[in-house]
């Protein structure tokens, strides 16, 4: 596929995930590999709603350094090399603050999976990866220590989700996933609480409903 058709899907699927509720304003960001040297990120600071193709930077591989492209790469850009180069399979890589993942982010645990349709899409593990300010190089490089080449989800403690894939939509699919995941075990959580704390069963019942209900 051309570069240019790939930047455009890249806008596509930026506002797919928009209006899903898993990217919001400027927050979030992806990448798509256009060859072996080359790949496509989203701009930095730039409205999705607005954005055109045009806006969509290229970079290179190996160096980070932009060659095409009207606009600053992501600040995530070195995030998403990593795993470029660490994941050859991987055609595209996802970076959002999608919510109930992000909640789990917070809670600072892994997420196991045990149905089998979300690990043919996740792995058999969501790992935790360790809080590192976004943008920076130690970010990617906890991110490239976490990547296997069998898990193509991942929290980050404090700063959302990574999702990955060898395709856009199966990238897209595991942020799917990965919601659907996550409110699984935020609602175990609820449940658990609620009977082991009865005088906050309730309110607790009341926050469980709201989840559902937003799914």
């Amino acid at each position: 596929m051309l570069a240019h058709e790939l930047r455009q899907r890249a806008v596509y699927t930026c506002i797919l995930l928009l209006r899903w509720g898993y990217f919001a304003a400027t927050g979030g960001n992806l990448a798509v590999r256009i060859d072996a040297e080359t790949f496509a990120v989203t701009p930095s600071a730039t409205d999705y709603l607005t954005m055109t193709a045009a806006d969509i930077c290229v970079v290179r591989l190996p160096d980070l350094e932009c060659v095409d492209g009207e606009r600053t790469p992501s600040v995530e850009t070195g995030l998403h090399a990593r795993v470029l180069r660490r994941r050859p399979d991987v055609h595209c890589s996802i970076h959002t603050h999608q919510p109930v993942a992000s909640a789990c982010a917070l809670l600072g645990e892994a997420l196991a999976v045990k149905e089998p349709e979300l690990r043919r899409s996740l792995g058999a593990r969501v790992p935790l990866i360790g809080y590192m300010p976004s943008g920076t190089g130690l970010l990617s490089f906890l991110v490239g220590r976490a990547l296997r080449a069998d898990v193509n989800a991942y929290l980050m403690r404090n700063h959302g989700a990574l999702c990955c894939g060898n395709t856009i939509e199966t990238a897209v699919q595991a942020v799917e996933d990965l919601e659907r995941l996550s409110s699984e075990h935020l609602l175990g959580r609820i449940s658990a609480r609620a009977q082991a704390s009865p005088q906050l069963a309730a309110a607790l019942r009341n926050a469980a409903a709201a989840l559902e209900t937003s799914q």
